[in-house]
């Protein structure tokens, strides 16, 4: 496993993109703001940024923690690692394993990743949710989820067709990607947590 590390991303463009402005640094509080396609609001979650690595920057999401939803406002029942990856279109979250519906990894599809920095220390995370999720859980495996979602979405909210075409294009490839472990699905996110836990 390769441990954790504060640096930035070795392969880091040379040119800023929307996706590197305004990245967090280590212990800067990240709040992650989801949207619809349609603009409308979706979730939010805050969390702790630990560092990055060769494959995203790695947010500490602890239990207790006050999120809200649409309709819904309610605390956090387990610890979680974020992974923002530096490209793709995708966000993964990792469970330690005491999530109550035995979630171990829930990776929603995604477009339109970006940082934006609102205050020194304090960064948001936003992305547009394509209702996509590759999930595994403890006594299902991996599967597939909101398929139904998403093509009730694509007509409702008028997804182009090319978006539509690379949101399923990743979701296959994100399949094969933790089914066979490949990395960053590879078990390296239990590090990340051994560091969340000694935020303060």
């Amino acid at each position: 496993m390769t441990a954790p590390h504060h640096a930035a991303a070795p392969h880091r463009a040379a040119r800023p993109d929307a996706r590197r402005v305004g990245e967090p640094a280590p212990g800067e509080l990240v709040v992650a703001r989801n949207r619809k396609y349609n603009g409308a609001a979706h979730c939010v979650v805050p969390g702790r940024c630990l560092g990055s690595d060769v494959h995203g920057h790695w947010i500490f999401q602890g239990t207790g923690e006050f999120i809200s939803r649409p309709g819904a406002a309610l605390y956090t029942a387990s610890d979680a690692v974020l992974l923002v990856p530096h490209s793709g279109d995708w966000v993964a979250t990792f469970y330690d394993g005491t999530h109550p519906d035995g979630v171990e990894l829930y990776i929603d599809l995604a477009c339109e990743l970006s940082w934006h920095r609102i205050r020194p220390a304090v960064v948001e995370f936003h992305m547009v949710d394509m209702d996509l999720d590759v999930v595994r859980t403890r006594d299902r495996g991996l599967y597939l989820d909101d398929a139904d979602e998403f093509g009730e979405h694509r007509v409702q909210m008028n997804y182009p067709a090319e978006l539509c075409t690379r949101m399923e294009s990743a979701a296959a490839a994100l399949m094969d990607a933790v089914a066979s472990r490949q990395a960053p699905f590879d078990g390296r996110d239990a590090a990340w947590f051994t560091l969340g836990r000694t935020l303060p």
